[in-house]
C-alpha cells in the first residue's frame, strides 16, 4: 500500500520537515521539504516547516499513513522539540511514528566507507560510520581527533567535516527521503528513545535539587 508520511528532524541546526511518499515497492519519493537552518529556532520554525511542507506537497494532515522523525544524536532542547511534535501528530492523527538514528539518515545516501559528522557542540563532534549506506559504527560522541577517521570520505555538518583530511560528500543533513530510508521495520514501531549520548547542558538550581 502506497504511503504518505512526514518526515520532522531537529537533530542538527537544519529544523527539517518533509513529505514523502513511499510505494508498495518501496520506492521513496520526496513530495515536499522545507528546511530552516537555525541552531537556536527549532521550537519557532519546526511547525511553520511542517505545515509549509504539507501545502507544498498538497498534503492534508488527514492523508498522511505514517510519521518518521530523526531521534538524534543531537542536543537536548532541539531534539525533544522535534520528537515531542512527532509523538503529536502520530497520537492526534492515529498514525504510527517511527523513530531513526539522524545520523543513518545523512549516511544511507553514500557509497563507500564514510564517515559522518555533526556538530555535539563543547568542541565535539557526533559521529558514525558507514558501509555502502549500512551503519557499521556509532553512533558517539568525541573530540574530532578521537574520531575514527580512516574511511575513504566524508559527510554531515561543512564546519566539522573540514576538520578531516578526507574528501568531502555533498550530503549535508538528514533529508526527507533518508529518514524514511533509516526505517529498519515498517511493522509495530518501537517507542521513540532520543539518542542524547550525554547529559543534557542544563542543570537543575541548588533550590530545585533540595
Amino acid at each position: 500500500m502506497t504511503q504518505l508520511i512526514l518526515t520532522i528532524d531537529t537533530a542538527t541546526p537544519a529544523v527539517s520537515a518533509g513529505v514523502v511518499r513511499r510505494d508498495d515497492d518501496g520506492v521513496v519519493t520526496t513530495l515536499a521539504e522545507r528546511v530552516t537552518v537555525d541552531a537556536r529556532a527549532h521550537a519557532e520554525q519546526l511547525t511553520p516547516n511542517v505545515l509549509g511542507a504539507l501545502s507544498d506537497a498538497g498534503v492534508g494532515v488527514e492523508d498522511l499513513d505514517a510519521v518518521v522523525v530523526g531521534c538524534g544524536p543531537g542536543p537536548f532542547t532541539g531534539l525533544r522539540v522535534g520528537m515531542a511534535s512527532a509523538a503529536a501528530f502520530g497520537h492526534a492523527l492515529g498514525v504510527p511514528v517511527h523513530g531513526v538514528c539522524s545520523l543513518d539518515a545523512i549516511g544511507c545516501h553514500t557509497t563507500g566507507d564514510v564517515l559522518v559528522v555533526t556538530d555535539a557542540r563543547r568542541r565535539e563532534v557526533y559521529w558514525a560510520r558507514y558501509r555502502d549506506g549500512v551503519r557499521v559504527d556509532g553512533p558517539a560522541v568525541n573530540a574530532p581527533a578521537d574520531v575514527p577517521a580512516d574511511a575513504a570520505a566524508v559527510a554531515g555538518s561543512p564546519q566539522h567535516t573540514a576538520l578531516f583530511e578526507l574528501p568531502v560528500l555533498d550530503v549535508v543533513y538528514p533529508t526527507p527521503a533518508g529518514l524514511v530510508a533509516a526505517v529498519a521495520d515498517w511493522g509495530a514501531p518501537a517507542p521513540l528513545v532520543p539518542l542524547y549520548l550525554r547529559r543534557p547542558d542544563a542543570k537543575p538550581s541548588a533550590a530545585v535539587r533540595k
